[in-house]
């Protein structure tokens, strides 16, 4: 093909994109990007198509092209792939919640184990073992296969919905794909159900007591997120009402209304705590600054495993306590202590990981650049009872080498940084330290694969990887790693 020619930004011509926009194309889909797009090939221009598999031969509509890659979306399934399945929810094609439903959740599993060993090989120019449970520790980096769920279905403990306003009543859902049109939702199959009822009596009270949605576009408006936590443990709950104003009309009424109802269709479960958010700023951040209390209690309870969590309406947790589990388990084995070690915890959040490995360090340090957080970490530390860990405010970069400039060395470095990775300091501390051992804890391969090149360089060796499903039929795979000094 003959492809038309423009002009770069230094008058050399460049080739243009082989495809046109709103064009149907009969691809081959060869892989999933980390989205769960499919990935196939015109003309050897790369299209991203949602909804399409790998071994699919599918007919695509191009909806966007960019110099290197474009869009399309799915129009005919020429070749269908045998591990694609019927998803159970009714609004899962409008939905933007899911990427995955229509792909076997066994696929899911073996896909997210190739999408971690692709970006080490890729990014972090890593040799992994050809056999995942291979013991020669010469043949590379172990990847075991990712741990799935025996229930991949109503997982997460938190729901956040947007509220909006559509013939006179209160809608609220999830944002459909690439849009911030609200998909309205009564039912969500990877919520807890019982917070899906939550959402409901509110969506109705709030409707009928005529308190007005958000509008983004005007600024207008006035209750713009309904965000709802359950202790699947403890059986508690709370509720948060971000507002865009410091007052809700009616609220002694409104709170009522929510607590009997709450009441009497869920009576296993304690509505224990409501609260109220302000964030008038015109931004898609969903909390604003201010957080008080409406009715009840600052916080609920939960447990992960022996540790109880005192969690308020800001507190990060993780969304699905049964795969924490499985994952601090794995960074607790990781770490491999013994009773003598001194452990830090780098991104320390609530003191998830911490105390969990506080059982069985001898002393364990926090570090987590959120006050608030930190301030519930030593909370739920004495809630435990646990006297050898402690936790400070500030940036782990910063505060590890004045630790180290005290005499404070670590036998072990726990890391679980946000998606965009250790901060390059950070990583520069560990290797200046140098820990016997490192547990990486990483929501994001790539910024993982970027990281553990690092960190190799700097004299570490990668042992083992445990890819850990923590959001069945999403995008996303959770991984603990083990990091080993070079002759130690």
């Amino acid at each position: 093909m003959r492809h038309r020619m423009n002009r770069g930004s230094e008058g050399r011509p460049k080739p243009a994109a082989p495809v046109a926009i709103n064009q149907i194309y009969e691809i081959e889909i060869e892989g999933l990007t980390h989205e769960g797009e499919g990935v196939g090939r015109a003309d050897g221009y790369t299209l991203f198509v949602s909804g399409a598999l790998p071994g699919e031969r599918v007919r695509a509509r191009v909806t966007s092209v960019k110099k290197s890659y474009g869009h399309a979306e799915l129009v005919e399934i020429v070749r269908r792939s045998e591990e694609r399945v019927t998803p159970p929810c009714l609004i899962y094609e409008e939905c933007g919640g899911c990427q995955l439903q229509h792909l076997d959740y066994e696929a899911q599993l073996r896909w997210k184990r190739k999408l971690v060993i692709d970006n080490l090989q890729r990014i972090g120019k890593l040799e992994v073992a050809s056999e995942p449970e291979s013991d020669d520790s010469q043949s590379g980096v172990i990847v075991h296969p990712t741990i799935g769920m025996a229930q991949p279905w109503r997982y997460r403990n938190k729901a956040v919905v947007p509220i909006g306003e559509r013939e006179g009543g209160l809608v609220g859902g999830f944002y459909a794909q690439g849009s911030h049109r609200i998909v309205d939702m009564d039912a969500c199959l990877i919520q807890d159900a019982h917070n899906d009822e939550l959402i409901r009596i509110v969506k109705r009270i709030a409707g009928e007591l005529g308190i007005p949605a958000y509008r983004s576009e005007t600024h207008e408006g006035l209750l713009r997120h309904v965000i709802v936590r359950v202790g699947v443990r403890s059986r508690e709950m709370m509720l948060v009402l971000v507002t865009n104003g410091e007052r809700l009309p009616r609220t002694a009424e409104l709170v009522e209304r929510i607590r009997e109802a709450a009441r009497v269709s869920q009576p296993e479960y304690e509505l224990k705590s409501i609260c109220l958010n302000v964030n008038t700023k015109r931004t898609s951040l969903i909390f604003g600054d201010e957080t008080r209390v409406l009715w009840g209690s600052e916080t609920i309870e939960d447990r992960i495993g022996d540790i109880r969590f005192a969690i308020s309406a800001r507190s990060f947790y993780q969304v699905n306590p049964v795969q924490t589990e499985v994952l601090y388990r794995k960074a607790l084995d990781y770490a491999g202590l013994t009773g003598s070690e001194t452990v830090i915890d780098a991104y320390c959040g609530i003191g998830t990981i911490s105390l969990f490995l506080a059982q069985q360090a001898k002393r364990v340090y926090g570090v987590e650049i959120v006050p608030e957080a930190v301030e519930d970490a030593k909370r739920n530390a004495e809630l435990n009872g646990i006297t050898n860990a402690e936790f400070a405010v500030g940036l782990a970069e910063e505060l590890l080498p004045r630790w180290r400039a005290a005499g404070i060395m670590a036998d072990v470095i726990v890391v679980d940084p946000p998606r965009k990775g250790c901060d390059r300091a950070l990583l520069d501390t560990i290797i200046a330290m140098r820990p016997e051992r490192v547990v990486y804890v990483s929501c994001n391969p790539s910024t993982l694969a970027r990281d553990l090149r690092v960190l190799e360089d700097g004299g570490f060796r990668t042992v083992e990887v445990q890819p850990v499903d923590m959001f069945p039929h999403s995008g996303h795979v959770e991984c603990v790693i083990l990091m080993v000094r070079k002759g130690a």
